[in-house]
Parts: C-alpha cells; sequence; structure tokens
C-alpha cells in the first residue's frame, strides 16, 4: 500500500507525444501524477483543465505534472490539443502503473459494479518519496488541493 514518506512506485510510461517517461529520471524536483479514467469527458476535462488554469502556480512550485489513464497516445493527443493542455499525459493502456499506486480498483454506476481508474494523485517530493495522496479527488478541486501540498515543506 502506498503510503506518505515512502518511495514512490518507479514506472516508465508512453507520453501523448510516443516518448518515454521514466518517473526515476525526474528526481530532483516534485512531480504530481494525477490518475483520470477517461480522455474528454466531462469530470477529467475539469480536472485537467483546472491544472491547466493554475499552470502557473504549478509553474512557479517547480512541479512536473503528469495525467496518466488508460487511454492510448493518440487520444491523450487529442485531448491535449483540444484543450491546450501544457502538462504531459502518459498511457497506462494495462492499467499496471494505477495499480500500483492505489488508483485502479471497483467501482460502481447505476448499480452495476465494473473495475476502472479511482481519480486520484499523488505528489512525490524531489527525493522520491510519496508526499500527499489524494485518493477519490473532486474534479474541481484537484489543482488548488495539489497546489496547497506541493507549497508545504
Amino acid at each position: 500500500m502506498l503510503a506518505v514518506g515512502s518511495p514512490a512506485p518507479d514506472f516508465s510510461l508512453t507520453d501523448d507525444s510516443g516518448e518515454t517517461v521514466t518517473l526515476s529520471k525526474l528526481k530532483g524536483t516534485q512531480v504530481v501524477v494525477y490518475f483520470y479514467p477517461r480522455d474528454d469527458t466531462p469530470g477529467c476535462t475539469t480536472q485537467a483543465c483546472g491544472v491547466r488554469d493554475a499552470w502557473d502556480a504549478f509553474t512557479a512550485a517547480g512541479a512536473v505534472v503528469l495525467g496518466v489513464s488508460p487511454d492510448g497516445e493518440a487520444s491523450h493527443a487529442k485531448f491535449k490539443a483540444k484543450f491546450e493542455l501544457p502538462f504531459t499525459l502518459l498511457a497506462d493502456a494495462d492499467h499496471a502503473v494505477a495499480e500500483q499506486y492505489g488508483a485502479w480498483g471497483e467501482k460502481s454506476m447505476y448499480g452495476k459494479k465494473y473495475m476502472g481508474v479511482i481519480r486520484s494523485t499523488v505528489v512525490i517530493a524531489a527525493d522520491g518519496t510519496v508526499k500527499a495522496i489524494f485518493p477519490k479527488v473532486q474534479p474541481a478541486a484537484h489543482a488548488k488541493l495539489v497546489l496547497a501540498a506541493l507549497k508545504e515543506a
């Protein structure tokens, strides 16, 4: 189970431009890894645009932001272009990274249970340890919540 103070599990995923992003190569900077269910859906768009709209504050905090969903590179590229998202989107098609970070589990909609991404965010400190965990994030409150955690010593 992921816990504050523990080392963040390393991963390598393909981004929206086909490049591989490896978490451990980002050591030395704060990293926000946020998991979301699907590109270009109402809640996911609200969440992504919240980060976009507060981008200057994320940059001032020296943070790298990585949005992660099971969608593929092409879907990510389209979503990123459509909403002018200034951060990287990563493809976790087999949801292995989401599972490592506790962001994959049982969900329920209209009485039907299914497995899927649980909207959550992990802030990783510059030393590679977990600084904050936000399970079941509300899309509209996401950016403000994460920025507060980035500013904490």
